[in-house]
């Protein structure tokens, strides 16, 4: 296939401004400001800015301002438009993959960008022991460059997710290099301290970093996309994350005007921003969902027994739970339920109605078929200062307070909780997902294919999901490769190894002079044309 029409940040920008309570008038009738510093405020800070081992979203969306991929995410999240790749040929009966690079594209420290970089990118990010992600582009057989222009990837077998992975976080571009300069013992080390000083070919650049205080990112001169009036993209100078755990912190500080946006507004905070004249509450479509992630090993990192292993015992909690009125609750009706373990817009979702829906009488059937004594009680690992997860969580200790179930919540600190996640050493854990491809496969890597990271961390394996899950990502008929879903969509979610809650859009707030932020729902955050009105 050969893209005709090279789209650029610009008109991502434009097409996706009705999506939130911006229009494309506002874009176009703005007198933006440049330069200056724009303030966000974010819930928690970033991990580690390295797009290959990370899988965080306080650091993907962070990173795309650092790095650039061969392919952009179009505005609806369900295709793909040139980035650093103008061009690409499938051949070879969809073996053979030939990208056409953008000229003149420079990383942030100078230094041009070459075919070969993007070879040792890709070929970095495709091996098995770097991250979770490497299965995403595990089709690639071979990878040639010739400069300047050409890469050839040739594939092991046709691969119907390769080309939205090439828009996937994990395959930005990074200068070969530096990174292999870096001093260190080993990979692990080295890719750490490259990613305390990342060069990227993204819109800015990491200036400065004082860990769960502020991250500066300043505007990369090298840029290579342009705004409509000529000038070089960024619009400000400088964009500065501050690191706001408090979800009621963050607002007042909005208010004040300390800030000029934040991310994850409490839904129960929408209409009352919305009410304010100073402020543009913004709603973007998404892919997140929401959900509590049980651990189902038969023994806890304790060695105590662990009764989620039971699957009677897990659907009896999942019947427990009233989802309909938890999205009252939480989200004063801005969420809905979820009918599969992917959102309702992830392609090949087959979900027909809602999973889990409450019936109080048989969770008891099975809480008492499972063997599980009342009085039993659970723990759940969440992020302090939450709004939206700790109301989620005291809504369920009562529900489950129905069937005899106690539920512990315990607050902490998000690298906290992220290191017990990434060790197993949890009981359950409120999580929330946004895809980051326009496909399935990167979703069911995550959840269910247990050989990536035994599936959320959780302990679970069922053989044939790992049989569909692969024998998917080699299926290019769309009839045959949708009824796999199918199949292993039933399979996960009957084992009832999460507890759906619901899907809701991404809740973004800024000062009401501040404009061009744009958010799709594959939740890339893109800051290269938001500023202040001059």
């Amino acid at each position: 296939m050969t893209e005709k029409l090279a789209l650029s940040r610009r008109m991502l920008l434009a097409a996706t401004a009705g999506f939130a309570t911006m229009s494309l008038g506002d874009i176009a009738n703005a007198a933006p400001k440049r330069g200056g510093r724009l303030i966000y405020a974010r819930y928690a800070d970033s991990l580690e800015l390295d797009p290959v081992y990370t899988d965080a979203n306080v650091d993907i969306w962070v990173m795309g301002s650092i790095y650039d991929t061969l392919l952009l995410p179009t505005p609806d999240g369900l295709g793909v438009q040139p980035g650093l790749a103008t061009k690409w040929d499938l051949s070879d009966g969809g073996k053979t993959l030939t990208l056409t690079l953008r000229p003149g594209v420079k990383f942030s420290d100078g230094a041009a960008m070459k075919a070969s970089d993007v070879k040792w990118s890709l070929d970095r990010a495709r091996n098995p022991k770097n991250g979770p992600w490497a299965d995403t582009v595990g089709s690639i057989a071979e990878i040639t460059a010739t400069e300047p222009s050409t890469v050839v990837l040739k594939l092991k077998h046709p691969d119907p997710t390769l080309l939205p992975a090439l828009a996937m976080f994990n395959t930005g571009i990074l200068p070969q290099g530096p990174y292999e300069a870096t001093p260190a013992k080993d990979e692990q080390e080295r890719y750490k301290k490259f990613a305390e000083h990342p060069i990227g070919t993204g819109p800015f650049m990491l200036a400065e970093w004082q860990r769960s205080q502020r991250m500066l990112l300043k505007r990369n001169p090298h840029y290579w996309d342009k705004a409509p009036d000529g000038q070089a993209y960024p619009l400000m100078d400088e964009i500065e994350f501050q690191i706001i755990p408090d979800d009621a912190t963050r607002i007042l500080k909005l208010k004040a005007g300390e800030v000029h946006g934040t991310e994850f507004v409490p839904y129960a905070r929408v209409a009352e921003l919305q009410a304010d004249p100073n402020l543009r509450m913004e709603l973007w479509p998404s892919t997140r969902v929401a959900y509590l992630t049980l651990s189902v090993r038969e023994k806890l990192t304790d060695g105590t027994a662990n009764p989620l292993s039971n699957k009677k015992f897990r659907q009896a909690l999942n019947y427990a739970v009233n989802k309909d009125a938890i999205i009252a609750i939480t989200t004063r009706g801005l969420g809905k339920p979820m009918k599969s373990f992917m959102s309702s817009s992830t392609p090949l979702n087959s979900g027909t109605g809602p999973l889990w829906p409450f019936d109080l009488a048989k969770a008891k059937a099975l809480m008492a078929e499972s063997g599980i004594a009342a009085g039993v009680e659970l723990s759940c690992m969440t992020v302090a200062g939450n709004q939206d997860n700790l109301t989620n969580l005291t809504t369920i200790q009562q529900m489950w307070a129905a069937i005899g179930v106690k539920l512990k919540i315990e607050q902490m600190d998000n690298p906290s909780l992220t290191k017990k996640y990434r060790a197993g050493d949890f009981q359950m854990r409120s999580g929330a997902w946004t895809d980051d491809i326009a496909d399935p496969s990167e979703i069911t890597s995550y959840f269910a294919y247990s050989p990536n990271i035994g599936a959320l961390h959780s302990g679970y394996e069922d053989k044939r999901v790992n049989e569909l899950y692969l024998a998917s990502n080699e299926e290019n008929d769309p009839a045959k490769r949708k009824a796999q879903y199918k199949e292993l969509q039933d399979l996960y979610n009957e084992a009832a190894t999460i507890v759906p809650l619901y899907e809701t859009p991404y809740p973004v707030c800024w000062r009401k002079n501040v404009k061009g932020f744009t958010q799709i729902p594959l939740g890339n955050n893109y800051f290269f044309a938001t500023a202040p009105e001059a």
